[in-house]
């Protein structure tokens, strides 16, 4: 046996206690690692709300007068209610900020109108199911450029793009095909604002989604689709890569089972159908008529449609969709007048003189506020209104027997996107021949109303305007703080 000196049992008593520490921190250590990662969906679930990181525009989010709206919110708040929980919004000020924001962790997804061929080459990104597929396009003013077929005709014009969107990676690409093909990057609009760039012969061609363009075009109706660019976009939500896929698979579920029980396409025919079709020379002569024709029955149709709780504009709408606000206008069956009424109509509704357009959007106003109380209250705005419009145009015995073919079809009779695949279908004896009331031209009313919601949504944007601030509507608008063409 060996004595220690003093010193040396000190330090052997160090080595002893290292020893200790090292395996003491070994033993904390161990389980840590062993640990499974956190579940995201369970954290979220905890915490009581959802993070969503987008961008304040007309295709994604915005606030109207009746609080948050826009297609990407009400999809992300379809999926916190899927989660039981509620929505916050973190609006980012550019494109080219989503993802750097998602990785820093501001939110628990991003819902931007994003895809997997954006211009991000970071992998530690996870994308969800693809919920809307969009074209990217040219866009170009009729007037001040010749109409471009191919990317070498925009070689010789200045052509821009938004910041951060997967259009510079598609530019890029052309690029290394057309050396002289030049572009410029915005850092500082919207898609909406630089659409508005290239009305004003400003810009001469931009690159934009093909639903966005739609939404702003009706707006500028000298603006030219020159062609499509590159393949198709699917949208997609994007997540932070992480060990945990609680949340992936939550979205996958959740996108299953709306496009399984029809709500996801509710939701891109309410935001964005009636947009998608567009006729010029329709536009060119309401404009006409907007500034000519509408300012001597404007009053009239502010007044009863105050009598009536109906918004005037859409009480006008209906009004130029039934006789282009003449109120001499006469159709070979013998409808007349302003609100084209029939005699049985104007009987109906006190009305003696067809041909005076007071008294004509007086009876068409409450005609139409009687077939609106026949459509049943539990149905939800905006449908409710399109299935009335569909009940004046087509009657209401008719728009029942479409209602009950869908019914039939596994739809749903409350829903306008289920309903109007049925109306045409009463022209077909096959199906006809089934219901109550017979044969009628079911396509008819599906047009009625589409052109009633487009010719709506422009005397909302035409009102704002003129007003200088943001008025109340009965359903979503579709864009905000647009700038007026001047060919208004």
């Amino acid at each position: 046996m060996v004595d220690l000196s003093p010193k040396q049992h000190k330090l052997q008593f160090l080595a002893g206690l290292l020893f200790a520490l090292i395996i003491f921190a070994l033993f904390i250590a161990i389980p840590l690692y062993s640990v499974e990662p956190e579940n995201i969906v369970e954290k979220i679930q905890e915490r009581g709300y959802l993070k969503v990181i987008t961008l304040n525009t007309a295709s994604t989010y915005y606030e109207d007068a009746n609080g948050p709206n826009g297609f990407e919110y009400q999809l992300t708040k379809a999926f916190a209610e899927y989660l039981d929980v509620d929505i916050r919004i973190i609006v980012v000020d550019e494109y080219a900020d989503i993802y750097p924001e998602l990785q820093f962790e501001s939110g628990d997804l991003a819902a931007a109108n994003l895809s997997k061929q954006d211009n991000y080459i970071e992998t530690n990104v996870d994308f969800g199911p693809e919920y809307h597929e969009v074209n990217q396009q040219i866009v170009y003013r009729k007037g001040q450029q010749k109409r471009p077929k191919k990317i070498a005709d925009l070689e010789n014009g200045l052509l821009e793009v938004i910041d951060g969107t997967s259009h510079i990676k598609l530019l890029k690409e052309l690029q290394a095909k057309h050396q002289s093909l030049s572009y410029r990057i915005n850092q500082n609009m919207a898609t909406e604002e630089l659409i508005g760039l290239v009305d004003e012969g400003l810009v001469d061609y931009m690159l934009a989604d093909s639903h966005e363009i739609a939404l702003q075009r009706r707006f500028y109706p000298e603006l030219r689709i020159a062609f499509n660019v590159g393949e198709p976009k699917q949208l997609r939500w994007a997540i932070k890569k992480k060990k945990d896929k609680s949340l992936l698979e939550a979205m996958n579920n959740f996108f299953k089972t709306i496009k399984e029980d029809g709500r996801l396409a509710q939701l891109i025919h309410r935001h964005f159908s009636h947009v998608e079709k567009f006729n010029y020379a329709d536009i060119q002569t309401f404009k006409t008529h907007v500034r000519e024709r509408l300012p001597l029955y404007r009053d009239l149709f502010i007044r009863e449609g105050n009598n009536q709780g109906l918004d005037w504009r859409l009480l006008a709408a209906i009004g130029y969709q039934e006789s282009l606000w003449d109120p001499k206008a006469k159709s070979p069956t013998g409808v007349r007048g302003l609100m084209m009424l029939t005699l049985d109509t104007a009987k109906h509704v006190k009305i003696k003189n067809r041909l005076d357009p007071e008294q004509s959007i007086m009876g068409g106003a409450k005609y139409f506020k009687q077939v609106l109380n026949k459509v049943p209250e539990r149905i939800l705005q905006p449908d409710r209104t399109w299935l009335a419009l569909a009940s004046y145009n087509v009657g209401f015995g008719h728009l029942e027997d479409a209602r009950k073919i869908t019914i039939q079809n596994s739809g749903d009779a409350d829903k306008w996107i289920d309903v109007k695949e049925s109306l045409p279908l009463l022209g077909k004896k096959k199906w006809y021949q089934k219901t109550k009331h017979g044969y009628a031209r079911g396509w008819e009313p599906v047009k009625y109303v589409e052109n009633i919601r487009k010719y709506y949504d422009i005397l909302v944007w035409l009102d704002d305007k003129d007003n200088g601030q943001e008025t109340e509507r009965f359903y979503e608008p579709l864009t905000e703080e647009l700038s007026l063409p001047p060919s208004f």
